[in-house]
């Protein structure tokens, strides 16, 4: 049975106060038959680790493809296991736009993480002018061959489609979109890793996700939960979309 799992990015936001938020989600969804995972920024991992311990999952928003080295700034996976971390959020839009990040960088992060024991979430998405050309699926799927690579299970990878278009936005594709888009994925897994990979991975969906339209995303074919930002930093917010993806 593939495992379903509420992960919330906190993006660039968050200090040490924000951590309040993580407390009361401990409290309230710390013991939910669904995963839950957080991924606060780099500053806040070894406290939020102190306070999610075992009940709820934490873990690191991008790393290097290097273990060590002279690379100023940068955070490799060796360091979010150190810290606490399980999992990494590797290839968002966001790292691919604004740092213009390729395939193969992601694939060479991937690479480093799962040798670091880390579980990776690969981001995979379109943009509004590839929707509306009809290459949604072409994009997916070169994304998929190009930053997933070959020696994942279903224990080790996520799949999270975002599309770019509706991150931040407050638009979402319709349910039929989201359907297309996730079976494609489930598909392209069990063709290139076979069925035990393909159907126990995970597949998540990311793009202003709130607990008004939770539940209905929820109920999609082959959705087993959601990559969620905003809504991700509050408690109050975050805790009715684990709910919703619990009795989905």
């Amino acid at each position: 049975m593939t495992r379903k799992l509420a992960a919330g990015n906190w993006k660039m936001n968050g200090l040490m106060a924000s951590l309040d938020e993580l407390k009361t989600l401990v409290q309230s969804h710390g013991d939910v038959d669904t995963d839950v995972l957080i991924c606060p920024p780099a500053t806040l991992l070894t406290a939020a680790r102190d306070i999610a311990g075992d009940k709820i999952a934490i873990g690191g928003q991008d790393c290097h493809a290097e273990a060590f080295g002279a690379h100023t700034g940068d955070i490799s996976a060796e360091m979010i296991r150190d810290a606490g971390g399980t999992y990494v959020i590797l290839g968002h839009s966001e790292r691919r736009e604004d740092h213009e990040e390729t395939d193969e960088n992601v694939r060479a992060k991937a690479k480093a993480a799962l040798a670091a024991g880390l579980t990776v979430v690969i981001c995979v998405g379109e943009s509004l002018e590839e929707r509306e050309a009809a290459n949604t699926l072409d994009i997916i799927g070169g994304q998929l061959a190009g930053s997933i690579p070959d020696l994942v299970t279903g224990q080790t990878l996520v799949v999270a489609y975002e599309p770019i278009w509706a991150i931040g936005t407050g638009k979402t594709p319709t349910l039929d979109e989201i359907g297309e888009v996730h079976d494609f994925i489930r598909s392209r897994l069990e063709r290139r890793f076979g069925a035990g990979v393909g159907r126990s991975t995970p597949i998540l969906y990311g793009g202003s996700v709130k607990p008004g339209n939770a539940a209905e995303i929820f109920g999609v074919s082959n959705v087993d939960g959601a990559l969620v930002g905003g809504a991700s930093l509050k408690a109050e917010d975050f805790g009715p979309i684990i709910d919703a993806l619990e009795k989905s």
